[in-house]
């Protein structure tokens, strides 16, 4: 039997304030440290000239920098957070470079994508899925699901739940602190497989003895 996976009990409005407030220091909290973990998944989904490519909780936009560099002129990169802070940030970010004209910056919720169906050619998300609670990762994947093109790619960065001592100790501070430490592990593989989602290619790495995943997947090639 698998061990239940933890549930996230901040509202989202908790979430999008903190989430304000951590924006102008997120990258010198968590950046650094995410980084290895967010190029892996980049290099997974292996973006071309020409796509359409979603990134789901772009943060403070280092993702879609490489995403828009990817696409090239031709394509057009989307994002959505749930964070305005983090937005502000992104987009001065895209400004900087040069590469505003080609992305699509929103506030919004995963949940409920303000895109069409299969209107994009790859998915991005890197510690994103893990800070829905459980009931709603189904919605969340559902939602890829429905905006990829048939063969379209998902990639995912996820920590994973599985038994042992950091993971332990991690869940026992997203218990007593759910809105700063609101995400956990979670079992990411098993989510995409029952959202429809073929796998393709999974990295197995560890973040300061957290176990985390890198899982490129793929939509069916029907619905």
């Amino acid at each position: 039997m698998s061990m239940p996976v933890s549930r996230v009990v901040r509202s989202k409005e908790k979430a999008r304030a903190n989430y304000d407030r951590l924006s102008r220091w997120y990258d010198i909290i968590a950046g650094s440290t995410e980084k290895k973990y967010r190029d892996i998944g980049l290099q997974k989904l292996a973006a071309r000239p020409g796509e359409r490519i979603l990134e789901i909780g772009f943060g403070t936009g280092h993702c879609m920098l490489a995403l828009a560099q990817a696409v090239g002129e031709t394509g057009n990169v989307s994002g959505i957070d749930l964070s305005e802070g983090m937005l502000t940030i992104a987009r001065e970010r895209l400004r900087q470079a040069g590469l505003l004209d080609r992305v699509d910056l929103r506030v919004g919720d995963a949940a409920a994508l303000p895109f069409a169906a299969g209107e994009f050619d790859g998915v991005f998300m890197s510690f994103t899925l893990e800070l829905f609670d459980s009931p709603e990762i189904p919605i969340v994947l559902d939602q890829c699901y429905r905006v990829l093109r048939p063969g379209g790619r998902l990639s995912v960065v996820s920590m994973v739940k599985k038994a042992g001592t950091a993971v332990k100790i991690y869940e026992w501070f997203h218990e007593k602190m759910p809105v700063a430490v609101d995400c956990r592990p979670i079992y990411a593989q098993t989510d995409l497989t029952t959202a429809g989602f073929n796998i393709q290619d999974v990295a197995a790495l560890s973040m300061w003895g957290l176990p985390v995943e890198i899982i490129l997947a793929q939509k069916g090639k029907s619905p």
